[in-house]
């Protein structure tokens, strides 16, 4: 006899069943536009349904030129101009059937966001999260104690912001390449990092997790900043420069139609539209309608909210926070410093070395891509002095040196160089598309 769950409510079950009937339709159109690949999904909607298909097409290294969004009922209607990174259109047929296989009727019948493209699988490794107070050489310290503990590490991303780092890190038993599991080892591991994150600074509780089963890095990268709170001002780091790198970002209410309209603009740069849903839909708003322009060096999004329980934002301070929040997930991605790009044979410990030398020469880490490709390392790094400010060659050169010509290479970084917006430009997308998407909305 079927057991119904006390938790659910017939309308719940028939939303469900609605969804499985009418799984995503996914249209790939290389013919309508010369310059961009149409990427058309539409189903029954449900929560988390912007995001999840964002997800795929950022995870499958897509650059998302346009996109128009609708999902005010219980339908939603998506349409994206895509190009792969060198802003071509998507001549290769596998790339249009990877898009299928992600999104389609048979791929949404039997997975969940988390088998999404950009998944890291972790049978063979353990999961350790970190969050805490960002200081010169902390990674270092978290690498060596993890190399003192024998063990391996898999593969990392590394992210800093407004003082606070959060890491994902994933590790395997330095003797046979399996995952940790014995608690007795991972309570002793999670202490002594926690030991190193909170040092003598942290005003904040820092925070160390083992996490298990498959995930997505930069999801969960987003998850940590915002309930670590990044968007909170730093008292110590504000100042004029921050002032002027900052994102326009305004936020209103659309009174006709009981919609909170968000505009955004900033400098363009890969997975910034996956950086804005995933904070909306961690605070808990729904995106009912949007549009997006990214065909130059800056980007523009327009986004109609409510929150979940279908009201519009409802005071100041929840408007403030909003803008702080969406500029601090545009911010903690964003890569300062110099990048230096590590390939090589990996090994264990090779991790721990890298970066000691890295402290040793006063180098400071803000972000950081640790894989592994077989017998490869394949990591990058940007780094900075230990102030913040741009490393002199001469130091670049002799950290080079110690650790390899050959392995350690930097790479030019042309959006470093892109100015920010100015403040009397604000740009409106509700002004540009009066006569055109909008206009339906009465706004």
């Amino acid at each position: 006899m079927d057991c119904w769950s006390p938790s659910l409510t017939v309308d719940e079950e028939f939303k469900k069943l609605v969804i499985r009937m009418n799984p995503p339709r996914v249209t790939v159109d290389n013919a309508a536009s010369r310059k961009a690949t149409l990427i058309k999904v539409d189903s029954a909607n449900k929560r988390g349904s912007l995001l999840e298909v964002v997800q795929v097409l950022t995870d499958l290294d897509l650059m998302i030129r346009r996109a128009y969004i609708s999902s005010d009922g219980e339908w939603f209607m998506d349409v994206f101009h895509v190009t792969d990174q060198q802003g071509n259109k998507l001549s290769e047929v596998d790339v249009a059937e990877k898009i299928q296989q992600q999104l389609g009727p048979r791929a949404y019948s039997f997975r969940s966001l988390a088998r999404s493209v950009g998944v890291q699988a972790a049978s063979k490794q353990t999961i350790i999260e970190l969050t805490g107070r960002d200081r010169p050489g902390l990674l270092s310290e978290i690498f060596a104690v993890l190399t003192d503990l024998k063990c391996n590490i898999v593969a990392a991303e590394v992210w800093t912001h407004n003082s606070r780092m959060a890491s994902v890190v994933y590790i395997a038993d330095e003797t046979n390449g399996l995952s940790i599991d014995d608690p007795e080892r991972l309570t002793k591991i999670k202490q002594l990092l926690l030991y190193v994150l909170k040092g003598d600074r942290d005003k904040r509780s820092a925070n160390t997790a083992v996490s298990v089963g498959s995930m997505h890095k930069e999801r969960r990268l987003h998850q940590m900043m915002y309930a670590d709170r990044d968007y909170d001002m730093d008292d110590a780091k504000t100042g004029s420069t921050g002032e002027r790198s900052k994102p326009l970002v305004t936020v209103e209410n659309c009174e006709p139609k009981g919609y909170t309209v968000v505009n955004l603009r900033c400098p363009d740069r890969p997975k910034l539209l996956f950086d804005t849903v995933c904070t909306l839909t961690d605070m808990q708003y729904v995106v009912y309608h949007a549009t997006i322009i990214a065909e130059g060096p800056e980007a523009y999004q327009e986004y109609y909210i409510r929150h979940m329980d279908g009201c519009p934002i409802s005071s100041e301070a929840e408007r403030q926070r909003v803008i702080h929040c969406l500029e601090a997930a545009i911010k903690r991605r964003a890569s300062e410093g110099i990048r230096l790009a590590l390939c090589g044979d990996d090994r264990v410990g090779l991790l721990s070395d890298v970066t000691r030398i890295f402290r040793e020469n006063g180098l400071s880490v803000t972000r950081a891509e640790v894989t592994t490709r077989g017998s490869q390392a394949v990591n990058t790094f940007y780094v900075t002095d230990a102030s913040g400010n741009p490393v002199k060659s001469e130091t670049i050169e002799a950290v080079r040196k110690e650790i390899g010509l050959t392995i350690l290479h930097v790479k030019d970084e042309a959006d470093s160089k892109s100015s920010p917006p100015q403040e009397s430009r604000i740009f409106s997308l509700r002004t540009l598309f009066r006569r055109n998407f909008f206009t339906t909305w009465g706004c």
